[in-house]
């Protein structure tokens, strides 16, 4: 018999809804039963795309004699943590405060019926392997501690509630002098962590550190600082080229086993992909490397063909939005899908493409992957390929592409991985600006056309009475909207105004905008909750800083709130965005390393973007734009053409005159401060430089 999982949406919950446990959800009824029952409960917290919750979950929670045991004596809770990131960032955060060490997933705590952690770890087999405990006989010596230690388990609850309190930011007595300093101190401590080898910063697992690249480019953009350049540059290049990229059929993977990227857990998640669209379309802007726009192209194209189902362009233009996570696991196997055999490929492929494909991609050496198959990764440049082979180096790539194609459409008849396709907000936010910002820099329409549709979808579906919901699955949209949800979506929409302005997308942002200073700001400390006041009460509260996988909500938040304060005048938005600057600043002086987007709302707070708006009939506009996307990546660049903009249209700040003819002018500010009307385009771009000119040009 299904268990009270059966009407849920999650792909991830459905997984567990025919285990014998005698699964909830996280809501009332099991938290009202767990109190009338007087029981603790267990609960279970993971993704669809997770390899050891699949292990666990095939081990003990598909088995009766567990499940068993669990139903006698606990209350259990399934919780998908893609759709309840509230509840899965503070129950990591208390078992770290249990057991001080790193959680991860599948996350297993023992609560008290009133929400307390008591107890808790990770995976656990069902018997004792590898120094862990055996799940079965853990249950009743867990719920024996229950009964038996209740006043020592209040003890502890109220100590971690008080810990939680602590965790807070606190208002500083007097306002911080804001300076350049946490900028250069992380730019430091990243150098100090840098892998100058293999690009990267720290020791395997080797995560992406999306964010902490995303500053270095800034940095190199704002201030030319030529070594954080090379941080970024280096690591995106030996990314492209190691087996963390997926190199059949683009994509990143999670991350790497190992220091030289070879080796990757294979999950591909959407808000790793998004921003590294827009991190190598800046590498490519501030490079010129043909590798960055290789990869750009690779990875859009999978975006669309796996990630984003078809669309039709109908009249109610609902669109279609981005799916969230493709599984580590097919058939059982985590990597089967992606790693090869070499006779495979030898078989499928012409023996040149066979030959250059095996020299590059590391074929002719020994098996990487279970000491028997092969995960593709750059073993060999195809220029020394070609020169070995006595070819030219376009035959090379020839050969190599055409090689790419067969293994391609050859692994598109295995067993497929796992693909959770419910549709999240704020992941869908971090790739409409991916493929915005890819979009405009390398002239794709159908790139900006998809993330057009995915604004759509959200905006016809997940936007209800002026709110948004956080997850859609089968056409049922539910749960309050997060703090990321609303800033990266803000995020989103920002970049795509810069690419094809729509006033309906400008509509939206500002409506974005509002509920963030209405439901999420801290008024009086300062800074951004990460749930809405009306949000259901939970244990703790957080207001994060500090970045994880994705960027932290606040500091995406404070950034997107300055460039819409600037765009329109709007001052309560930049005052919302120093506000949670000065909340934060006190954390960006200690660790300025781990709040990357907090420390880019900084550094536009020290020097506010160049806002360009030009306004002209489309065709001649389209050569100004052209020259801006590639000339002035930190701007804010909307060109509004007459044809399908109008004044009326627009906010004061945004109207400006309609040239006469064929004529383009452009408007600049900085900050307050505006200058006259340009009608050159090379005066522009003279104007719109931003490296060390910027203050000159307006202030002196």
């Amino acid at each position: 018999m299904p268990n009270h999982l059966a009407g849920e949406t999650s792909p991830y919950l459905l997984q567990h809804a025919d285990n014998p446990v005698d699964w909830y959800p996280w809501g009332e009824e099991a938290l009202t039963l767990a109190r009338a029952q007087d029981r603790p409960i267990l609960l279970s917290v993971g993704y669809s795309a997770c390899h050891w919750c699949h292990v666990m979950a095939h081990e003990c929670f598909e088995d009766a004699e567990v499940a068993e045991v669990m139903n006698r004596y606990f209350i259990n809770i399934k919780v998908d943590r893609e759709e309840r990131p509230d509840i899965d960032q503070i129950y990591q955060t208390a078992l770290y405060m249990l057991t001080q060490r790193s959680g991860g997933w599948p996350l297993t705590l023992f609560l008290t019926p009133d929400q307390k952690p008591f107890f808790g770890g990770t995976y656990f087999p069902k018997t004792p392997r590898h120094s862990l405990p055996g799940f079965l006989d853990l249950l009743p010596r867990v719920a024996e501690t229950y009964r038996v230690r209740r006043p020592e388990i209040e003890r502890q609850s109220a100590s971690l509630l008080k810990s939680f309190a602590n965790m807070l930011p606190s208002k500083a007595p007097e306002a911080p002098v804001f300076s350049e300093r946490p900028l250069e101190q992380a730019l430091a401590e990243l150098k100090n962590r840098f892998d100058s080898e293999n690009g990267g910063f720290g020791e395997p697992p080797k995560f992406l550190h999306l964010t902490e690249l995303d500053f270095c480019l800034r940095r190199y953009f704002t201030a030319g600082n030529s070594e954080a350049l090379h941080m970024a540059t280096l690591t995106l290049e030996k990314m492209a080229e190691g087996g963390i990229y997926d190199q059949v059929g683009g994509g990143f993977y999670r991350y790497s086993t190992d220091k030289q990227w070879q080796i990757p857990h294979f999950e591909k998640m959407l808000y790793d992909n998004g921003p590294l669209l827009h991190l190598y379309a800046d590498a490519w802007i501030a490079s010129g490397n043909p590798l960055f726009a290789r990869i750009v192209e690779e990875t859009a194209t999978w975006v669309m063909r796996e990630m984003q189902p078809e669309y039709e362009e109908n009249e109610k233009r609902t669109g279609a939005g981005y799916w969230s996570t493709l599984d580590a696991d097919s058939e059982n196997v985590e990597g089967k899908f992606y790693v090869w055999d070499r006779s495979e490929a030898s078989h499928i492929l012409s023996r040149r493409e066979y030959v250059v494909a095996a020299s590059h991609y590391g074929l002719s050496q020994p098996a990487n992957f279970g000491n028997r198959y092969w995960h593709l990764a750059v073993a060999q440049s195809l220029p020394e390929i070609a020169e070995n082979f006595g070819v030219t180096y376009a035959e090379a790539r020839q050969w190599l592409e055409s090689g790419r194609k067969k293994l391609l459409a050859q692994r598109q008849c295995r067993v497929r991985p796992g693909r959770d396709e419910k549709i999240l907000t704020s992941w869908n936010g971090l790739m409409i600006k991916g493929m915005a910002r890819a979009g405009r820099v390398f002239g794709r329409d159908d790139w900006v056309r998809s993330a057009i549709c995915a604004v759509d979808f959200i905006r016809s579906t997940l936007w209800k009475n002026g709110r948004l919901l956080a997850t859609w699955k089968d056409g049922n949209a539910r749960l309050n909207a997060y703090l990321d949800d609303y800033a990266f979506l803000l995020d989103g929409l920002l970049e795509l105004m810069q690419t094809t302005f729509r006033p309906v997308d400008l509509d939206f942002a500002i409506a974005l905008a509002e509920v963030l200073l209405d439901q999420f700001e801290d008024k009086e400390a300062g800074g951004f909750f990460f749930t809405s006041h009306d949000h259901e009460n939970l244990i703790h509260r957080p207001k994060p800083g500090y970045d994880n996988a994705t960027p932290s909500g606040n500091g995406v938040a404070a950034h997107t709130l300055q460039r819409m304060g600037y765009l329109l005048g709007e001052f309560r938005y930049l005052q919302a965005a120093e506000r949670a600057l000065r909340l934060f600043y006190p954390a960006l002086l200690r660790h300025p390393d781990s709040c990357c987007s907090l420390l880019l709302a900084l550094e536009q707070w020290l020097t506010p973007p160049p806002v360009v708006i030009l306004r002209g009939k489309a065709e001649p506009m389209a050569k100004w734009e052209n020259a801006l996307r590639q000339r002035v990546p930190i701007a804010l660049v909307l060109a509004l053409p007459v044809e399908r903009v109008t004044p009326a249209a627009l906010p004061p700040s945004l109207a400006k005159p309609v040239p006469s003819g064929m004529g383009v002018n452009a408007w600049v500010c900085h900050g307050v401060k505006c200058l006259p009307e340009v009608t050159d385009l090379q005066e522009l771009l003279r104007i719109s430089e931003i490296r060390g000119k910027i203050r000159s040009l307006f202030y002196n």
